[in-house]
């Protein structure tokens, strides 16, 4: 049942003021009005000089830190962010959680619960997260999400930290192709400009009610300026300019050879995707006789399934070497948490393919009688495994 916002507002103060707090986090916007900044998180820190209430504030661009003293002056800086129009708060104490959403009637909706988790000391600066964004973090409240889909977002923006590298600032232009209802559009904005990277995001789904969904909830998280989305398929939707990163999480089938062909052709200099569902090649080892002496691998259809997962896969990331990038295929989460938890991570060398590679994917190809959907898209001709030269232009940049 919805609570007077000022009501409300006051037992979140005496809560982020209390010695007893853990964590808060302010996000969102309210209807038709926009906070000075994008994001707030306080907790308490142990310094040298003592402790301090910690406030990092993120304008969308990068985050800012500063450290208060206990007393009038943390009072001060939460009442200024009490008085900031955010649409969430998230408030985490030694005995009770409070997540708090702005209707669009300025009313408030609350859940209190009792703390789920035993206190813990105040962090220092040298304190390791657990994970990259906090499943306790408001944005999870506004997207949804189950605790497993959570899981695969955070190990998926850790393989995002392992590929990009640490001295990026950007702009970093990023597109994140069938996208879905964007938990990993979100969060991949949300940690790239935590890191202080400027990032502008576009996710593609075909869905336009997606779109409308996606576009309403980035104006409701205050970055619609800078993560937006566009309706069409993944080869035709129009994405302007080109991206630098090109994202592609559990795409079915041979969608995801349309992402890597996409990015491939926009030249984009770093890929991460995550297959999904294996199909297309399936099909083909059904229809075609095995090479001797392989005929136990495919007689079976579990057997045949899986092993047409693993030949994807691997033509898919011999086919990226082929067109200048360095791939490493990896798993990206536990497989308790879901079977298709394979990642191809590539990086745009434009290294020129050696002999070896070449053979290696032709004979493969050959002997069990396959056509990757993704060879096909990128062309079979000889001159499409050419890696670009560094000053050459796509034609989606054309």
């Amino acid at each position: 049942m919805p609570e007077p916002l000022d009501v409300v507002l006051a037992e979140v103060r005496a809560l982020l003021l209390d010695p007893g707090l853990t964590r808060a986090v302010a996000a969102g916007r309210r209807r038709g009005r926009l906070p000075s900044v994008v994001r707030a998180e306080l907790r308490p820190v142990a310094l040298k000089g003592g402790s301090r209430l910690q406030i990092v504030s993120s304008d969308g661009s990068r985050p800012y830190t500063r450290n208060v003293v206990p007393g009038p002056e943390a009072e001060v800086a939460v009442d200024a962010l009490l008085a900031e129009p955010f649409g969430n708060w998230h408030v985490e104490t030694t005995d009770t959680t409070m997540q708090v959403r702005v209707t669009k009637k300025g009313d408030a909706q609350v859940h209190r619960a009792a703390a789920t988790r035993p206190a813990a000391p105040p962090a220092g600066h040298d304190r390791e997260k657990d994970y990259l964004l906090d499943p306790g973090d408001p944005l999870f409240a506004a997207i949804g999400g189950s605790a497993a889909k959570r899981r695969q977002v955070d190990a998926f923006l850790r393989a995002l930290a392992a590929t990009l590298p640490d001295d990026l600032t950007g702009p970093l232009r990023v597109v994140d192709l069938g996208c879905g209802n964007a938990y990993l559009t979100f969060a991949a904005f949300r940690y790239l400009s935590d890191r202080g990277i400027e990032v502008d995001l576009v996710g593609v789904d075909v869905r336009e009610d997606q779109r409308r969904r996606n576009t309403e909830l980035a104006t409701e998280l205050g970055c619609a300026g800078r993560v937006r989305f566009v309706a069409g398929t993944i080869l035709d939707a129009v994405v302007d300019p080109a991206p630098d990163l090109v994202l592609a999480l559990h795409a079915c089938d041979t969608a995801t050879d349309e992402a890597l062909a996409r990015a491939v052709r926009w030249g984009a200099r770093w890929v991460l995707a995550a297959p999904c569902c294996h199909h297309d090649l399936a099909a083909q080892l059904r229809d075609r006789p095995p090479p001797e002496p392989y005929q136990l691998l495919t007689r079976q259809g579990i057997l045949r399934e899986r092993f047409a997962d693993v030949l994807t896969d691997a033509l898919r990331a011999a086919l990226l070497r082929l067109h200048g990038y360095r791939v490493e295929v990896v798993e990206f989460v536990d497989s308790r948490h879901t079977p298709r938890n394979l990642l191809l991570r590539a990086r745009r060398t434009d290294s020129p393919p050696t002999g070896q590679q070449r053979d290696e994917y032709r004979r493969l190809v050959t002997q069990w009688q396959v056509t990757p959907r993704l060879l096909t898209l990128l062309g079979a001709a000889e001159e499409s495994v050419q890696p670009r030269s560094e000053g050459s232009v796509p034609a989606d940049r054309a």
